[in-house]
């Protein structure tokens, strides 16, 4: 691709329908940001989050340049040192570069501003991650996943099911929704930069439930750690959090999220490697699974849950290749 006769040179991109390409012009870096598809998504509230996040004295990628009618953004570059790539070249303390995420969590948390401007000079205000839209993302656990692996006489009855499962889940949560939730807060998207921590892919951002991003960042399915690890870095954000929330209310948000979470991954990744024509994504669903039985084992509220996904997946249908 060129722009201004500039050739840029395209990296790597996301689970969304943006692409992205590194450009160098007179020693100065940027990135182009690319999209046609959800275009106001993917371009307009991607930089008014970013926006709202760098008022916020978060490291977030500035706007340099927008030509909305021709699909691109130019924004600040961080390079390629993100946590995820840290972590797999060894780079760095494995729990510190996690207390580290957890400290920006935490500053992330404290955003009171629920507003935003977009580069069109439009009101942009953060939507409630309420029960209606948690439950709509874990269905499509069912709409693609359960839809692929299920006969068609069955499929029906263990929807209804799910749903019921999914919907007494979601009536049992505790926290009110009322912090910064970025969505996808997870090594992949955390990024050391000049000796500091930033965030990047945030257009998804809303208000919602404390525990949220925190059960992103514990139950990544892009980097496995073990149970001890995971507990400890629970512990830390507890750590900072003592006073401001009722430890088993807590608890139990955390678990249900991941679960919900893990299984609109599921749907997702489903999705991606059926509609997309991304297979890749196939290869995360195994753990994806693993995170679930992780937090439903031993846990009375999810016993009904557990019961219908241990009768209709098995072992084998939990690796969709």
């Amino acid at each position: 691709m060129k722009l201004n006769s500039i050739k840029l040179k395209k990296i790597k991109g996301d689970a969304s329908f943006r692409y992205f390409y590194k450009k160098e012009e007179n020693k100065k870096k940027s990135v182009i940001v690319y999209a046609t598809k959800e275009k106001k998504k993917n371009l307009l509230i991607y930089d008014a989050i970013n926006s709202l996040l760098i008022k916020n004295r978060i490291l977030a990628p500035k706007l340099y340049k927008e030509n909305y009618k021709k699909n691109f953004l130019e924004i600040e570059d961080f390079g390629d040192n993100t946590i995820f790539n840290l972590l797999n070249r060894k780079k760095g303390n494995k729990i510190n570069l996690y207390k580290k995420a957890i400290n920006l969590l935490i500053r992330i948390q404290k955003i009171k501003q629920n507003k935003t401007k977009t580069f069109q000079n439009k009101i942009y205000k953060l939507p409630i991650y309420n029960n209606q839209k948690l439950f709509s993302e874990a269905k499509l656990f069912i709409d693609w996943y359960a839809k692929k692996i299920i006969s068609k006489n069955k499929l029906p009855r263990l929807k209804i099911a799910l749903n019921k499962q999914i919907k007494f889940l979601l009536s049992n949560i505790k926290i009110k929704d009322n912090v910064f939730v970025h969505r996808d807060f997870h090594v992949s998207n955390l990024m050391q930069h000049k000796g500091q921590l930033a965030i990047i892919d945030s257009q998804d951002a809303l208000k919602g439930n404390k525990a949220y991003d925190l059960a992103s960042l514990i139950d990544d399915v892009r980097y496995k750690t073990n149970k001890n690890f995971k507990d400890n870095i629970y512990k830390y954000y507890l750590k900072f959090n003592k006073s401001y929330i009722n430890k088993d209310d807590f608890l139990n948000d955390f678990e249900i999220l991941s679960v919900i979470r893990n299984m609109k991954i599921i749907g997702i990744f489903t999705r991606l490697a059926i509609r997309d024509k991304k297979p890749k994504y196939l290869n995360l669903i195994p753990y994806a699974w693993k995170l679930i039985e992780l937090r439903t084992k031993n846990n009375k509220k999810f016993n009904e849950l557990k019961y219908l996904l241990n009768l209709n997946f098995s072992k084998k249908t939990r690796s969709l290749k």
